[in-house]
């Protein structure tokens, strides 16, 4: 699963470039033959506008929300794009200034009003971003374009409209929520994010958003808090970015890097910090892995401990014989890995993109093991007793459970990173392969597939070619667990049409088909195939 190509020209860089969006749908060149049972549409969302006038956005995470949609109808496909219209959005482009700040880029006071009405804007509080840049999910019979702060907005999925913003903070106890949900088969949505808790702590709530109502109320406003974690830092809780579930428990990775809400709360107004600012890491803290009962919600009050590491993306969560099993996508250490995705450097030429990724965490698949039934009487031993794994948990003296992972697939600089598997039919439960984006030194070059059993891998991979996140279809009449196909977009900046849908097999990433486009995609992160 390592990248087979070096990238010296630097193709890469058009993916972190701004794009118009489009008046109308764009009809696809299709080589092979598109499966009959494509007759929906892939949703992809990411920044699209990286400057408004000559002000530019400094992270991968600043940039406008573009929403991309791929269309399948009778073998043939179309390409649509429009800008959400977020405030950010609308704002930046009324004032042709950046006016909200974002992830990493700070928004300079209007420079048309006086010292006084400046002064008192700060006392506003910080005006937070609703730049959904990242994902997009069904709520009901609604579909949301999302980031990690309490604004969602709702868009329509059929003319990439934007319909109205939505404050979760209206609904329940929440700071925010991530890009993460998930989502059951009725369409039961559960989310995770950082709120007050008891006696002015942080404390992080699961949040219940039912399915459809049947009186076709918005089923937002019945979302309830499900169970709470606590923080293991009273004004300081890490940063969450997506959580495990299985059939009846919840998993919560708390890792060590912490969003200092004081320096949040306070630089920010007055030094022109951004997001990024906030953030620092516990060195000393490692990794606290929480999990709590599902239905009823309940907190289990458990110590699971590790070495440090940073994570973004679980894969997939089970339970077996007594043990709840948890895959995910790794970064060793206590450094934030976003330090290393300013478009500066992700814009270098490569031998610097390599240089800096160099000193950057490592990254590794693991899974890890927590024993459900634990007694004190234990300690010093392992407490995991299936057969297929060499995860460890072990009792010390304090009742803190020590967890060792098991390691799926380990290659310097060389990430298996946005996994996605068979959600409809294995989420939450046994399973055996994800599919995932390989990033070579933090570019994405290449699509790869493990068997988490087997540790064996696949890889998909052209050269001066930039896929993004593959999104996993069934195919209707599949039995086997890979029968189906994975999308992926890929920019091909080299070539005569500079961008691809691409369609592979999921058995063992052969080309099915490609539908290529004459105009430039920029990087996307996370979206959904709505059949």
């Amino acid at each position: 699963m390592v990248s087979r190509f070096e990238h010296p020209a630097g193709g890469y860089r058009k993916i972190f470039e701004t794009c118009e969006e489009l008046s109308e749908p764009l009809p696809a060149t299709v080589t092979g033959r598109i499966p009959s049972f494509l007759k929906g549409s892939l949703l992809r969302l990411g920044p699209g506008l990286f400057e408004v006038g000559d002000e530019p956005f400094y992270h991968l995470f600043d940039g406008q929300a573009l929403m991309h949609k791929f269309d399948f109808k009778n073998g043939q496909v179309t390409y649509y794009r429009k800008f959400v219209r977020t405030d950010a959005y609308v704002r930046a482009i009324t004032e042709k200034r950046v006016v909200i700040t974002e992830f990493g880029t700070f928004a300079y006071p209007d420079p048309c009003k006086n010292i006084f009405s400046r002064f008192f804007s700060y006392f506003k509080g910080v005006e937070v971003t609703d730049n959904c840049l990242v994902n997009v999910y069904p709520v009901g019979e609604d579909f949301y374009a999302v980031t990690e702060t309490n604004y969602i907005t709702k868009v329509n999925p059929d003319t990439l409209e934007t319909l109205k913003k939505v404050d979760m903070c209206n609904y329940i106890n929440i700071n925010g929520v991530t890009a993460h949900p998930h989502i059951e088969s009725d369409g039961t949505v559960y989310n995770i994010g950082n709120c007050m808790g008891k006696g002015a702590t942080l404390a992080y709530n699961i949040v219940r958003i039912p399915p459809t109502q049947k009186d076709k109320s918005d089923p937002i406003e019945k979302s309830k808090v499900v169970v709470q974690f606590p923080s293991a830092e009273r004004f300081k809780p890490s940063y969450v970015h997506s959580f495990g579930m299985s059939e009846n428990y919840f998993v919560f990775v708390e890792t060590p890097v912490k969003i200092n809400l004081l320096k949040f709360l306070s630089a920010w107004s007055i030094r022109g910090s951004n997001y990024m600012d906030c953030f620092e890491s516990n060195e000393g803290q490692g990794t606290l892995f929480h999990i709590a009962k599902k239905d009823p919600g309940e907190y289990i009050d458990l110590k699971f401990k590790g070495a440090p590491i940073g994570m973004f993306h679980h894969i997939n969560t089970y339970e077996d014989q007594g043990f709840i099993v948890f895959d995910l996508c790794a970064w060793k250490g206590f450094e934030f890995v976003y330090n290393y995705l300013w478009l500066a450097n992700l814009r270098a030429n490569w031998e610097e993109v390599k240089k800096a990724a160099m000193m950057a965490p490592q990254p590794e698949v693991r899974r890890y093991v927590i024993p459900l039934d634990v007694h004190k009487e234990e300690q010093g031993k392992n407490l995991v007793s299936l057969p297929y794994t060499t995860a460890t948990a072990v009792m010390h003296a304090d009742g803190m459970i020590w967890l060792e992972p098991e390691v799926l697939f380990s290659g310097p600089r060389q990430a298996f990173e946005f996994p996605q598997i068979n959600y409809n039919r294995y989420g939450g439960k046994n399973y055996t392969y994800t599919y995932g984006l390989g990033l070579n030194h933090f570019i994405p070059d290449r699509i790869c597939k493990l068997n988490v059993k087997t540790k064996e891998t696949w890889v998909w991979q052209e050269p001066d070619s930039y896929p993004s996140e593959p999104l996993f279809v069934q195919t209707p009449d599949g039995i086997d667990e890979d029968d189906g196909v994975l999308l992926t977009i890929v920019a091909a900046p080299g070539s005569q049409r500079p961008a691809y849908l691409l369609i592979l097999n999921a058995k063992d990433l052969s080309e099915v088909a490609r539908a290529e486009v004459e105009c430039n995609i920029p990087v996307t992160f996370h979206g959904m195939y709505k059949s």
